[in-house]
């Protein structure tokens, strides 16, 4: 989940009190985020630089919050204290609102055509009046990063440009053109650049050039002039020099370039409603007009309530409660979501819930119970089995095989369900037999396949803890994947028994009875060799144990399993210097029992 750096003094401020860490901890609780850590921010730039900790009273205290990924109006204070203020009850929702202007005196936006081939959509809105100081402007700007790696998806579905209106002249323009025809000084910089020779120049640039890969291949790019021709921005990669906002900014274009006009919108609205606080008519916005070329145009910012009818059967039986409606509906403000309940239609009692600008991540009602149980508190909800509520026979099966191999005095572990391509076939003595699922772009090689039995981490385990006192008796029951066509995934798990013993000999005879007992208590008994009504061994010729110290487990005439000797090839492969004995068995055979 995202997590929002604060500083303490000035969110306590904006709350009205102060708290104890234990009572912020609490609030952050209830209203369903956590306090992930207190730091300050000389400690952060210390341990950056692998220095050595100091202290100093006079360094500001800094709260890493965690808030949910969906939640974009809580990523930075203004909106995180906002809604902590209207969830204590200290101030009402905030009625957002539009400047009423006329459509011919609003500030137009004009979209060329050419702009579909690379980002078609442009979203704008002003702030006017806004009042900036330093904490304000920092975090105008950390908001900004904070929506690019989110819900912009770091800039390739959406980009944001923020500008001084004041040293720009409207209408502005929208368009695509070649690189060599665009020309500009961009932020930060004095010396005028055309695009092209900025994708060169920010190749270096350790923040800019993870964006450059979304327009440099392009014959076009994207570029907002004003009416004087002046470049506010070039999408997505820099804003002009010339529009730089600053603390001296009272008037603030934001534009936002697309390729989802859904998320632009989204991002249009966080941004506006956010800071809307601090301009000279609080919480209002003064719209823009985009204009495309085939005549359509649009206004935005759309700051309308959305209704939704929600049953309240539905929320108490989903929470496990029993609430009234002017308890759901007081809840539910508490929460910014403005609610009152209907008219009871044939005894069928509604609640009318109008979803802010703010709030996109309420889509649907369950995302309103969701809101109900966090305000009522998870803490208050009485606990309950459903009465529906049956484990699965598999995990009913496995639950009682790992209590009987735990009563044979073996240690459960649990280890990674991926591992390493050689892991899972050469060190295992191993060919790939194309059986396993492979990861296309693993983030590390120690992950690259899905495991397709359970020795590769039961091995590394023991190599990991070769110092430990012997011997070791340790076993899994986890899932292994195998390719499978007649699966609608390509692939199924299979849920299977695995134990090993280490010690100073093999205690081949140890595991040879845990495979015994197993099937004693599972009541699978033991026949001849060709007797399909119970189990029996057979020698088998496993290329990760010990040439004639193996044996295949054929149950009803199908191999379930193998033990044996672990080859000393594969013991070294895994850096263990003591003999090991290891058994597998696919548990999911005997279901039917």
């Amino acid at each position: 989940m995202p997590t929002v750096s604060v500083g303490r003094d000035r969110l306590f401020a904006a709350l009205g009190r102060t708290y104890t860490q234990e009572e912020f901890e609490d609030l952050c609780f209830c209203f369903g985020i956590e306090l992930d850590d207190v730091t300050t921010e000389k400690a952060i730039i210390r341990k950056e630089k692998h220095l050595e900790e100091e202290t100093d009273e006079d360094e500001e205290v800094i709260y890493k919050i965690e808030i949910p990924a969906n939640r974009y109006d809580l990523l930075c204070l203004e909106g995180l204290a906002q809604a902590l203020r209207v969830f204590n009850k200290q101030e009402e929702t905030p009625q957002y609102r539009l400047r009423n202007i006329s459509r011919g005196s609003m500030l137009k936006m004009h979209v060329k055509p050419e702009t579909s081939q690379i980002r078609p959509y442009v979203v704008s809105a002003v702030l006017r009046g806004i009042t900036f100081d330093e904490a304000r402007y920092n975090s105008f700007i950390d908001l900004q990063d904070k929506l690019h790696q989110n819900i912009c998806r770091r800039r390739t579905l959406v980009a944001i440009g923020t500008h001084d209106l004041d040293t720009l002249e409207g209408p502005f323009s929208y368009e695509a053109l070649p690189p060599s025809s665009i020309s500009f000084v961009p932020l930060k910089q004095v010396k005028n650049f055309k695009a092209d020779e900025l994708m060169e120049f920010y190749k270096s640039d350790l923040k800019l050039k993870k964006f450059l890969h979304i327009i440099e291949n392009s014959p076009v790019f994207p570029v907002i002039y004003d009416s004087k021709r002046t470049v506010l921005s070039l999408p997505p990669i820099i804003n002009s020099a010339h529009s730089a906002i600053t603390l001296k900014t009272k008037n603030v274009l934001i534009e936002c370039t697309a390729t989802d006009l859904t998320k632009a919108k989204i991002v249009l609205n966080t941004m506006v409603t956010t800071f809307s606080a601090y301009c000279e008519k609080k919480y209002e916005v003064e719209p823009v007009e985009v204009i495309y070329s085939n005549g359509e145009s649009f206004v935005y910012p759309d700051l309308s309530l959305y209704n939704m009818e929600v049953s309240l059967s539905y929320v108490n039986d989903s929470i496990g409660v029993a609430l009234k409606a002017e308890e759901v509906t007081s809840l539910l403000n508490r929460m910014q979501l403005s609610a009152k309940n209907t008219v009871p239609n044939e005894g069928q009692c509604n609640i009318t819930v109008s979803v802010p600008p703010t709030r996109s991540d309420v889509l649907h009602p369950c995302d309103v119970m969701e809101d109900v149980a966090i305000a009522y508190g998870y803490n208050n909800i009485p606990k309950r089995k459903p009465a529906s509520l049956k484990p699965l026979p598999l995990n009913q099966l496995t639950d009682l095989i790992r209590l009987e191999i735990a009563m044979n005095g073996f240690t459960e572990v649990l280890t990674w369900i991926l591992c390493s391509y050689k892991e899972n076939f050469a060190m295992l003595n191993r060919n790939d037999d194309g059986s396993a699922v492979i990861i296309a772009n693993p983030r590390s090689s120690d992950f690259e396949v899905v495991r397709t039995s359970l020795m590769p981490g039961i091995l590394k385990t023991i190599g990991h803890n070769k110092d430990h006192p012997k011997p070791i008796k340790i076993y899994e029951v986890g899932d292994i994947a195998l390719l499978d066509a007649g699966k609608d995934v390509g692939a199924a798990n299979r849920r299977v028994l695995a134990a090993l013993y280490c010690g100073a000999n093999s205690g081949f005879e140890l595991i040879h009875g845990l495979v015994d007992r197993l099937m004693e208590v599972i009541a699978v008994p033991f026949v001849p060799a060709g007797d399909n009504t119970g189990y029996y061994i057979e020698r088998s010729d496993e290329p990760e144990f010990l040439a004639g110290r193996q044996a295949s487990i054929i149950f009803k005439g199908k191999q379930i399993g193998n033990f044996g000797i672990v080859h000393p090839e594969v013991l070294k492969n895994f850096d263990i210097t003591d003999p090991c004995s290891f058994v597998s068995i696919n548990i999911e055979n005997f279901l039917d029992l």
